[in-house]
């Protein structure tokens, strides 16, 4: 394997811009995927493979059992993995092709099968991607925040780098994705056909794969257990239920795993929402690109600002700050949202906030993981770490579910679109209601614990202190 990684070995030096940029991108490669899985997969099921929204919410929601199960495997396999390229690198370069084929495959429902036969394809295929490739890529690549560097101020720039590439992602599917299933369609009418589906995903997929690569080249992992002199140390058994224990009694690595799943349900909320609000509400699908980028550029803008600052004020002051400009973004668009300057002006204020809180999560996760290390002993890397595989996919997934009930609730029919029948009005009200009101909640919530119950840098700066 080719590397082009920062030369040293040493775990506490800076890192170079080749490796910061090239560990990055390889989030614009997994959040492409997971953009198009977030904003897309829903309308997939229901316009195109003409699917029952309430079914296909119960089959993501039930499916969510065994990604928790298998983020906690593959958690317990990186901390035990051996090999040259290290603990997490390794599973990026074995796992990504059949991701890239699983995801492709995941929109490719059989249109003659009957109903009940696509139900269980769905249920089949959702699974392989999130909770067996999908996870194979998520933790070893958060895993890789503690594994190629052990300096703090690196594992935050490393964290707000990889948020930047992953709002990038975001913003090329916000952009092209629509565009392309134009092209690709089978129907000038309609956009939401299998062909459109199929050659864009192969597309993004093709893409992934050559971006993760990359990442695998332009990285290395430091954070080892040789001793100075060279010769590696006799590896201590990583204990599955010790360091679940040391996690769970962790308050810090606890409240950012909620807030992941929480801010991540919040993105399922307003990606999804965006595709039915456009469409349905707005009666426009071009006005999805401008709703999405709004939120998605000013992230992207913001977090080049937050590590000018991120040492002067701390990764929670800025991530807290984040989640209330995201409250007061909702709350704005909930009650002054009636004009597209000011839709584009509070989604602005949602992506600025997303951006600040966003750039943080990762420095702030790996923070509170060492911080358990130093209070208990038991280094739980990549259990701890997987559970930001597992907040997020749980976040993305429980969303997708309740979105999906919600809109089954309130009556959506995806066939009266092509009888030319509008939907009930209690679809409109679900759909702003998911779109705002929910987010608007949950956002609020993540910011009072924020600022009232999490001093993590107060803690590890005393406990760095004890140990001078």
């Amino acid at each position: 394997m080719i590397h082009f990684a920062t030369k040293h070995n040493d775990p506490e030096a800076s890192l170079g811009w080749s490796e910061r940029i090239g560990f990055g991108a390889g989030r614009f490669g997994f959040q492409m995927i997971n953009a198009v899985i977030g904003s897309f997969l829903t309308i997939y099921f229901t316009n195109v493979a003409f699917l029952d929204a309430g079914i296909i919410a119960t089959i993501i929601a039930s499916s969510k059992i065994f990604d928790g199960i298998s983020d906690l495997i593959v958690g317990n396999i990186v901390d035990r993995t051996k090999s040259p390229m290290g603990k997490g690198r390794v599973w990026l370069f074995r796992m990504c092709i059949p991701f890239a084929i699983a995801t492709v495959l995941l929109f490719f429902v059989p249109q003659n099968w009957p109903d009940m036969l696509k139900y269980v394809y769905v249920f089949l295929m959702y699974n392989i991607v999130n909770a067996v490739f999908m996870t194979f890529m998520f933790v070893p690549y958060f895993s890789m925040i503690s594994l190629v560097s052990r300096n703090g101020y690196e594992r935050g720039l490393l964290g707000n780098i990889s948020e930047i590439f992953s709002t990038l992602g975001s913003i090329a599917v916000n952009t092209f994705f629509i565009t392309m299933l134009t092209k690709f369609s089978s129907s000038a009418e309609n956009i939401y056909t299998q062909r459109a589906f199929t050659i864009t995903m192969m597309i993004i997929c093709t893409v992934m794969v050559a971006i993760v690569l990359l990442c695998v080249a332009f990285t290395k992992e430091r954070v080892t257990d040789e001793k100075a002199g060279g010769a590696q140390q006799k590896e201590e058994k990583v204990d599955t239920v010790a360091a679940l224990k040391a996690l769970f009694t962790n308050k810090y690595w606890l409240i950012m795993i909620l807030a992941m799943f929480t801010v991540f349900f919040v993105v399922i909320m307003y990606s999804v929402g965006a595709v039915y609000y456009a469409q349905y509400v707005l009666a426009d699908m071009g006005m999805f690109s401008w709703m999405s980028n709004s939120i998605s550029i000013a992230q992207f803008a913001v977090m080049f600002i937050t590590p000018l600052f991120m040492k002067k004020f701390g990764k929670r002051a800025i991530y807290t700050l984040g989640m209330g400009m995201l409250s007061v973004g909702f709350l704005g668009f909930g009650f002054f949202g009636t004009t597209i300057p000011m839709m584009i002006f509070f989604n602005v204020l949602k992506g600025a906030g997303l951006g600040m809180a966003g750039g943080m999560s990762l420095g702030m996760l790996a923070d509170s993981i060492t911080y358990g290390k130093m209070k208990t002993g038991v280094d739980a890397v990549g259990m701890g770490n997987a559970a930001s595989s597992a907040a997020q996919k749980l976040g993305m997934g429980l969303g997708t579910a309740v979105l999906g009930w919600i809109l089954s609730g309130a009556g959506f029919d995806a066939t009266l679109d092509a009888q030319g029948i509008a939907q009930p009005e209690s679809v409109i009200t679900a759909i702003q209601f998911m779109y705002n009101w929910i987010p608007l909640i949950l956002c609020t919530l993540v910011f009072v614990v924020m600022l009232f119950f999490f001093d993590l840098e107060k803690k590890m700066a005393q406990l760095n202190m004890e140990t001078k």
